[in-house]
């Protein structure tokens, strides 16, 4: 564990921020590109259960880069963080709509959701160029995963309300 932390503190100290954040920004692009695809690949397939509730699980590993003091953040930061998470969610569980077809429940395509996905990348990239002049990179990151995680785990328990309910309905 003390290698791994002395590989953090060596890029937190010898990557200049402004990298770190270009960094960091460029990567959630990626993300957004990919979850959008996978979005829009996952609606021509009826969904399951399982593709519901494993994102968060996986998500959840991420909790592990608050071993390392670079990613800590106060709790008056972690509720600021979840807060928004928990606002952006209501939208994505507002927008989030299933459909019965012969074969299964789908998840029907939604134009409100690409705005909201943009929407996110453009307040992020925003509240880093902001914040960034006042919290560390690290914290700045593990704020970050805190409002996505708060984001997506009442999303996912929305949409498997949703879900269920359907399901009921149909039998």
């Amino acid at each position: 564990m003390s290698k791994l932390q002395d590989l953090v503190d060596y890029i937190f100290t010898s990557i200049p921020p402004v990298y770190l954040i270009i960094g960091s920004t460029v990567i959630f692009l990626v993300m957004t590109t990919f979850v959008y695809t996978m979005r829009a690949k996952a609606s021509n397939k009826p969904i399951q259960v399982k593709k519901i509730i494993l994102p968060p699980l996986f998500m959840s590993t991420g909790m592990l880069m608050f071993l390392f003091d670079e990613f800590q953040v106060p709790w008056t930061q972690v509720l600021e963080a979840s807060l928004v998470g928990l606002i952006f969610s209501a939208f994505l569980i507002k927008t989030t709509k299933f459909e019965m077809k012969e074969d299964g429940i789908y998840l029907k395509k939604s134009k409100a959701f690409l705005i909201i996905l943009f929407s996110l990348l453009i307040l992020r990239m925003i509240g880093k160029i902001v914040l960034s002049n006042s919290i560390d990179v690290g914290e700045l990151g593990g704020m970050f995963f805190i409002l996505a995680f708060s984001m997506i785990l009442p999303w996912r328990i929305g949409m498997l309300v949703k879900y269920k309910k359907l399901e009921k309905n149909i039998k």
